[in-house]
């Protein structure tokens, strides 16, 4: 029988290093190690984080809060996948808004949607996906 017990990586982990000022948008060796360096899974991997992150964030617009927070929470998931720790950190934002009162859910969406504009762009340019 195989023992697979080196190979499992938890995707629920936290992330490896904190996010440092001026770190990238995706952490690079972070997807390596959780693609066990298949590059065609990596593109693949970020292909699908995008159109998730795309999907959730339109999905976000009007919706109650509980249900931002809920789709949040699915994002920073994915996001924590593939080592997008600004994303991940926006999305903890997004759900701490929407469980608070007041109007700092919109700012927080916003910030989110920033992010995953910077992660968009890293995954675009250096990683020539789309």
């Amino acid at each position: 029988m195989l023992d697979f017990s080196a190979t499992i990586v938890r995707v629920d982990s936290p992330p490896l290093a904190p996010l440092a000022p001026g770190e990238q948008a995706i952490d690079i060796a972070h997807l390596s190690r959780m693609t066990l360096g298949d590059h065609a899974l990596e593109c693949e991997v970020l292909n699908l984080f995008l159109r998730q992150a795309d999907m959730l964030l339109a999905r976000m617009k009007g919706a109650p809060p509980a249900n931002i927070a809920a789709m949040a929470h699915t994002l920073k998931g994915s996001a924590r996948g593939i080592g997008a720790w600004r994303v991940a950190h926006a999305t903890e934002a997004v759900e701490l808004a929407a469980k608070a009162t007041g109007n700092d859910l919109n700012a927080a969406v916003n910030t989110l949607a920033a992010m995953v504009e910077e992660a968009r762009a890293l995954i675009v340019d250096a990683l020539g996906v789309d």
